[in-house]
């Protein structure tokens, strides 16, 4: 009976060991917003929306402690659209947004496989837009965020450990064709933090190589985008500059490219992007933000676009924010750009949205 006892005793502080060393968490984002969207050849819409400032989304996040401050680490995201409940994406993938495993190391830095961000958006939405890629104001309006250059699946990322403020990230797509280039991609960042500036300078490389497996690669060229984002923190406002270079085939694709016309607009392969914002304190539990984008078409057709943008968020609590905004296009020579959110492209020129997100 007393070996019993004992041989219990131990088992059951083994495996509390263990399951401190682990550590399983279930995270998400419910947004809903009410749109007004105006400008385009569908006329003004309104709608109930899902994921207008932040996509809502549902992820389970754990880590394992292996000892000598190595951890296992993974994460598995899907989003889901508040509106009607369905899966946010056409694919009806379930883990659409982010399925990965890897390892990661205090000293060695983290790997990871799987479908991830590429470094390119990460400076995008976490540096350089002061919406923070949300909103009526998102930047990925007009910056060449969509698609590929967001994340992309089969994909190998290495960050480091952060050295005097300074750290990296590499990202590596495989096209898995039979043609080992054909559909790789690859993005790169360098991120510097010291204080109240944060700068991030970011690459990506998209070949748009078709292998047949059967004839000739299809070849298609390279698109190539790079990016500076930068934003420092005055106290009384943060200032944000992003300035980008697009070059080649899909390095720009149109959100909503039929919005305005029954034909797709040929999207630029050779463009600019600026960005300049703000974000201002408003007794202590608002920020209100700005914002101004501009779209340089290096191409003959020369089609440019302009986006202004305001809005307003405020924390209800510390997991609840309610938010307005605005935000309007002007778009020349028969550019397509429209006003979208996170989640949604958009089908004009303006919109307007008022909305509530709540984290848990």
């Amino acid at each position: 009976m007393k070996k019993t006892l004992i041989s219990v005793a131990v088992l059951g502080a083994v495996s509390s060991a263990a399951f401190a060393q682990s550590n399983v968490t279930i995270y998400g984002i419910v947004d809903a917003s009410i749109v007004n969207e105006r400008g385009g050849k569908a006329g003004n819409v309104t709608k109930v929306s899902s994921g207008t400032a932040n996509a809502s989304r549902i992820g389970f996040r754990g880590t394992e402690d292996l000892g000598g401050g190595l951890s296992a680490i993974f994460t598995l995201e899907t989003g889901y659209k508040v509106d009607d409940g369905t899966l946010d994406n056409t694919s009806n993938a379930l883990f659409n947004r982010q399925a990965f495993v890897g390892l990661r190391s205090k000293e060695a830095g983290t790997l990871t496989v799987g479908r991830q961000y590429t470094p390119w958006y990460n400076a995008l939405a976490q540096v350089g837009d002061p919406f923070a890629a949300g909103l009526a104001g998102s930047a990925k309006n007009l910056f060449p965020a969509g698609g590929v250059n967001v994340r992309n699946s089969n994909a190998v990322v290495y960050q480091t450990p952060v050295f005097n403020g300074f750290s990296g990230e590499v990202f590596y797509g495989f096209g898995e064709q039979s043609e080992s280039d054909a559909g790789r991609q690859v993005s790169a960042a360098l991120s510097y933090t010291n204080g109240p500036l944060n700068a991030r300078v970011a690459y990506n490389n998209r070949n748009n190589d078709q292998a047949t497996g059967i004839a000739p690669t299809i070849e298609r060229g390279i698109g190539r985008n790079s990016l500076l984002a930068v934003n420092y923190d005055f106290t009384v406002a943060k200032a944000f500059f992003s300035y980008g270079r697009n070059k080649g085939l899909n390095s720009v694709a149109y959100p909503n490219a039929t919005a305005y016309t029954t034909v797709a607009v040929p999207a630029s392969q050779d463009s600019r992007d600026g960005l300049v914002g703000v974000q201002v304190p408003v007794a202590g539990a608002g920020k209100v933000i700005a914002s101004f984008i501009y779209k340089d078409d290096r191409e003959a057709v020369n089609r440019d676009a302009k986006q202004w943008a305001i809005g307003y968020m405020h924390d209800i609590s510390k997991r609840t924010t309610g938010y307005v905004s605005y935000a309007r296009i002007d778009n020349k020579n028969g550019a397509s750009y429209t006003v979208g959110g996170n989640t949604e492209v958009g089908t004009g020129d303006s919109a307007f949205n008022v909305g509530v997100r709540h984290s848990f």
